[in-house]
Protein backbone atom coordinates (compact mmCIF):
# COMPACT_ATOMS: atom_id res chain seq x y z
CA UNK A 1 0.00 0.00 0.00
CA UNK A 2 1.42 3.38 -1.06
CA UNK A 3 1.13 6.04 1.64
CA UNK A 4 1.74 9.72 0.88
CA UNK A 5 4.66 11.27 2.74
CA UNK A 6 3.53 12.94 5.94
CA UNK A 7 3.96 16.72 6.01
CA UNK A 8 3.71 17.16 9.77
CA UNK A 9 3.78 13.65 11.24
CA UNK A 10 3.80 12.67 14.88
CA UNK A 11 7.20 14.05 15.92
CA UNK A 12 5.52 16.20 18.56
CA UNK A 13 4.36 12.96 20.19
CA UNK A 14 7.50 10.84 19.75
CA UNK A 15 10.21 13.47 20.37
CA UNK A 16 10.89 15.90 23.21
CA UNK A 17 13.28 18.82 23.55
CA UNK A 18 16.27 17.78 25.64
CA UNK A 19 16.51 14.19 24.44
CA UNK A 20 19.92 12.66 23.78
CA UNK A 21 20.54 9.32 22.04
CA UNK A 22 23.85 7.56 21.48
CA UNK A 23 24.71 4.82 18.98
CA UNK A 24 27.61 2.46 18.25
CA UNK A 25 28.69 2.19 14.61
CA UNK A 26 30.30 -0.93 13.16
CA UNK A 27 31.95 -1.40 9.78
CA UNK A 28 32.10 -4.78 8.07
CA UNK A 29 34.85 -5.44 5.57
CA UNK A 30 35.40 -9.18 5.85
CA UNK A 31 34.84 -8.94 9.62
CA UNK A 32 32.76 -6.66 11.87
CA UNK A 33 34.73 -3.98 13.71
CA UNK A 34 33.57 -1.11 15.91
CA UNK A 35 34.21 2.05 13.91
CA UNK A 36 32.74 4.96 15.84
CA UNK A 37 30.09 6.70 17.91
CA UNK A 38 27.11 8.85 16.91
CA UNK A 39 25.19 11.21 19.19
CA UNK A 40 21.77 12.71 18.40
CA UNK A 41 20.45 15.75 20.26
CA UNK A 42 17.06 17.44 20.00
CA UNK A 43 16.46 20.77 21.71
CA UNK A 44 14.57 24.06 21.60
CA UNK A 45 16.50 26.61 19.55
CA UNK A 46 15.51 29.94 18.01
CA UNK A 47 18.99 31.03 16.88
CA UNK A 48 17.92 30.67 13.24
CA UNK A 49 15.10 33.01 12.20
CA UNK A 50 11.79 31.14 12.21
CA UNK A 51 13.19 28.06 13.97
CA UNK A 52 11.76 26.47 17.11
CA UNK A 53 13.75 23.20 17.26
CA UNK A 54 17.29 22.05 16.58
CA UNK A 55 18.18 18.43 15.68
CA UNK A 56 21.89 17.58 15.67
CA UNK A 57 24.00 14.51 14.92
CA UNK A 58 27.72 14.27 15.63
CA UNK A 59 29.76 11.29 14.46
CA UNK A 60 33.36 10.43 15.22
CA UNK A 61 35.46 7.39 14.45
CA UNK A 62 37.35 5.51 17.16
CA UNK A 63 41.07 6.15 17.60
CA UNK A 64 41.77 2.70 16.16
CA UNK A 65 39.57 3.30 13.09
CA UNK A 66 41.15 6.74 12.58
CA UNK A 67 44.12 4.85 11.15
CA UNK A 68 41.91 3.60 8.33
CA UNK A 69 39.57 6.54 7.82
CA UNK A 70 39.19 9.46 10.21
CA UNK A 71 35.81 11.22 10.44
CA UNK A 72 34.47 13.99 12.66
CA UNK A 73 31.17 14.91 10.98
CA UNK A 74 28.29 17.05 12.29
CA UNK A 75 24.85 17.62 10.76
CA UNK A 76 22.36 20.15 12.13
CA UNK A 77 18.75 20.74 11.16
CA UNK A 78 16.56 23.66 12.27
CA UNK A 79 12.79 23.20 12.29
CA UNK A 80 9.74 25.40 12.49
CA UNK A 81 7.47 22.93 14.27
CA UNK A 82 8.06 19.85 12.06
CA UNK A 83 9.06 21.74 8.90
CA UNK A 84 12.79 21.80 8.09
CA UNK A 85 13.90 25.34 7.19
CA UNK A 86 17.70 25.19 7.38
CA UNK A 87 20.43 22.56 7.67
CA UNK A 88 24.19 22.42 7.55
CA UNK A 89 26.83 19.71 7.51
CA UNK A 90 30.43 19.98 8.64
CA UNK A 91 32.64 17.27 7.14
CA UNK A 92 36.05 16.66 8.69
CA UNK A 93 37.86 13.66 7.24
CA UNK A 94 41.43 14.02 8.41
CA UNK A 95 43.02 16.54 6.05
CA UNK A 96 39.81 17.14 4.07
CA UNK A 97 37.14 19.62 5.15
CA UNK A 98 33.80 20.44 3.57
CA UNK A 99 30.81 22.59 4.49
CA UNK A 100 27.26 22.06 3.18
CA UNK A 101 24.27 24.32 3.65
CA UNK A 102 20.61 23.88 2.67
CA UNK A 103 17.92 26.57 2.94
CA UNK A 104 14.35 25.37 2.47
CA UNK A 105 11.71 27.70 1.04
CA UNK A 106 8.06 26.64 0.82
CA UNK A 107 5.60 28.15 -1.66
CA UNK A 108 2.30 26.26 -1.69
CA UNK A 109 3.23 22.75 -2.95
CA UNK A 110 6.58 23.82 -4.41
CA UNK A 111 9.78 23.52 -2.36
CA UNK A 112 12.91 25.43 -3.40
CA UNK A 113 16.15 24.45 -1.70
CA UNK A 114 19.21 26.67 -1.92
CA UNK A 115 22.15 24.26 -1.83
CA UNK A 116 25.69 25.44 -1.14
CA UNK A 117 28.93 23.48 -0.70
CA UNK A 118 32.54 24.54 -0.31
CA UNK A 119 35.82 22.97 0.76
CA UNK A 120 39.09 24.56 1.86
CA UNK A 121 39.83 26.03 -1.56
CA UNK A 122 36.67 26.65 -3.58
CA UNK A 123 32.90 26.69 -3.86
CA UNK A 124 31.79 23.34 -5.29
CA UNK A 125 28.00 23.77 -5.37
CA UNK A 126 25.80 26.86 -5.43
CA UNK A 127 22.42 25.97 -6.91
CA UNK A 128 18.66 25.81 -6.35
CA UNK A 129 16.79 22.50 -6.22
CA UNK A 130 13.05 22.41 -6.86
CA UNK A 131 10.54 19.69 -6.06
CA UNK A 132 6.88 19.14 -5.25
CA UNK A 133 7.71 16.07 -3.17
CA UNK A 134 8.10 15.90 0.59
CA UNK A 135 11.79 16.75 1.00
CA UNK A 136 14.37 16.75 3.78
CA UNK A 137 18.14 16.50 4.37
CA UNK A 138 20.18 13.48 5.50
CA UNK A 139 19.54 13.96 9.21
CA UNK A 140 15.89 14.76 8.49
CA UNK A 141 15.42 11.15 7.40
CA UNK A 142 15.48 10.15 11.08
CA UNK A 143 13.20 13.05 12.01
CA UNK A 144 10.77 11.91 9.30
CA UNK A 145 10.85 8.28 10.43
CA UNK A 146 9.90 9.25 13.95
CA UNK A 147 6.84 11.05 12.61
CA UNK A 148 5.38 7.91 11.03
CA UNK A 149 2.19 6.74 12.67
CA UNK A 150 3.20 3.29 13.92
CA UNK A 151 -0.37 2.24 14.66
CA UNK A 152 -1.91 -0.17 12.16
CA UNK A 153 1.24 -0.60 10.07
CA UNK A 154 0.71 -3.27 7.41
CA UNK A 155 3.13 -5.35 5.36
CA UNK A 156 4.00 -3.51 2.17
CA UNK A 157 3.06 0.00 3.36
CA UNK A 158 5.31 2.42 1.44
CA UNK A 159 6.42 5.83 2.73
CA UNK A 160 8.10 7.94 -0.01
CA UNK A 161 10.56 10.75 0.65
CA UNK A 162 13.04 12.92 -1.27
CA UNK A 163 16.43 13.84 0.21
CA UNK A 164 18.41 16.92 -0.83
CA UNK A 165 22.14 16.06 -1.03
CA UNK A 166 24.44 18.57 -2.69
CA UNK A 167 23.15 19.14 -6.23
CA UNK A 168 20.91 16.05 -6.18
CA UNK A 169 17.39 15.16 -5.09
CA UNK A 170 17.56 11.49 -4.12
CA UNK A 171 14.38 9.41 -4.02
CA UNK A 172 13.90 7.18 -0.98
CA UNK A 173 11.06 4.87 0.02
CA UNK A 174 10.47 3.07 3.31
CA UNK A 175 8.69 -0.27 2.90
CA UNK A 176 7.24 -1.77 6.06
CA UNK A 177 7.85 -5.50 6.58
CA UNK A 178 6.91 -6.90 9.97
CA UNK A 179 7.60 -6.85 13.74
CA UNK A 180 11.01 -8.30 14.67
CA UNK A 181 13.22 -8.84 17.71
CA UNK A 182 16.69 -7.24 17.68
CA UNK A 183 19.45 -8.25 20.09
CA UNK A 184 22.62 -6.30 20.80
CA UNK A 185 24.86 -7.05 23.76
CA UNK A 186 22.60 -7.59 26.76
CA UNK A 187 19.71 -5.63 25.22
CA UNK A 188 16.74 -7.05 23.37
CA UNK A 189 14.30 -4.82 21.47
CA UNK A 190 10.79 -5.25 20.09
CA UNK A 191 10.91 -3.43 16.74
CA UNK A 192 9.20 -2.59 13.48
CA UNK A 193 11.33 -3.62 10.47
CA UNK A 194 11.54 -1.51 7.29
CA UNK A 195 13.39 -2.07 4.04
CA UNK A 196 14.55 1.16 2.42
CA UNK A 197 15.14 1.65 -1.30
CA UNK A 198 17.59 4.48 -2.08
CA UNK A 199 17.83 5.45 -5.73
CA UNK A 200 21.49 6.50 -5.71
CA UNK A 201 23.81 4.27 -7.74
CA UNK A 202 26.94 6.22 -6.78
CA UNK A 203 27.01 5.34 -3.07
CA UNK A 204 25.13 2.05 -2.71
CA UNK A 205 25.85 -1.46 -3.91
CA UNK A 206 22.17 -1.87 -4.77
CA UNK A 207 19.32 0.64 -4.75
CA UNK A 208 16.91 -2.13 -3.75
CA UNK A 209 16.95 -2.55 0.04
CA UNK A 210 20.01 -0.31 0.22
CA UNK A 211 19.23 0.25 3.90
CA UNK A 212 17.45 -1.85 6.53
CA UNK A 213 15.91 -0.18 9.56
CA UNK A 214 14.59 -1.49 12.87
CA UNK A 215 12.55 1.05 14.89
CA UNK A 216 11.61 0.48 18.52
CA UNK A 217 8.01 -0.58 19.10
CA UNK A 218 7.03 2.06 21.64
CA UNK A 219 5.86 5.67 21.63
CA UNK A 220 9.38 7.05 20.97
CA UNK A 221 9.58 5.22 17.62
CA UNK A 222 13.34 5.43 17.95
CA UNK A 223 15.72 3.67 15.51
CA UNK A 224 17.56 0.88 17.35
CA UNK A 225 19.39 -0.75 14.43
CA UNK A 226 20.38 0.31 10.92
CA UNK A 227 22.21 -1.75 8.31
CA UNK A 228 23.55 -0.10 5.16
CA UNK A 229 25.09 -1.82 2.15
CA UNK A 230 27.72 0.44 0.61
CA UNK A 231 30.03 -0.32 -2.30
CA UNK A 232 32.97 -0.51 0.11
CA UNK A 233 31.28 -2.76 2.70
CA UNK A 234 28.53 -2.89 5.32
CA UNK A 235 27.77 -0.38 8.05
CA UNK A 236 25.70 -1.39 11.08
CA UNK A 237 24.46 1.03 13.73
CA UNK A 238 23.08 -0.04 17.12
CA UNK A 239 21.34 1.87 19.89
CA UNK A 240 23.62 2.29 22.93
CA UNK A 241 21.94 4.65 25.41
CA UNK A 242 19.55 7.56 25.78
CA UNK A 243 18.32 10.19 28.21
CA UNK A 244 15.32 12.48 28.58
CA UNK A 245 13.20 10.68 25.98
CA UNK A 246 9.56 11.69 25.59
CA UNK A 247 8.43 8.22 26.75
CA UNK A 248 9.88 5.19 28.57
CA UNK A 249 11.90 2.96 26.24
CA UNK A 250 9.51 0.08 26.81
CA UNK A 251 10.61 -1.73 23.64
CA UNK A 252 13.93 -2.58 25.34
CA UNK A 253 14.57 -5.51 27.70
CA UNK A 254 17.83 -6.27 29.50
CA UNK A 255 18.87 -9.91 29.19
CA UNK A 256 20.62 -11.66 32.08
Amino acid sequence: MYIAAQKTGNQSLSMKHGENVEYDLYFKLGFLMRAGDATFEYKADQSIEGASSHYKMHFKTTKFFDGFFKMRDTIEGYYNDNKLIFSRKFTNEGSYYEYDELKFNYNADIKNINSFRRNQTRVKIDTVLTTVDEVTDLLGIIHYIRGINCNNLKFGDVFPLTVAIGSDLVKVQFIYQNPQIVEHGKMKFKTHYFKIDVFDDDAFESTKTAVELWVGDDDNFLPVKVRTKLKIGYVEIYYKSSSRLAHPLSCCFIMK
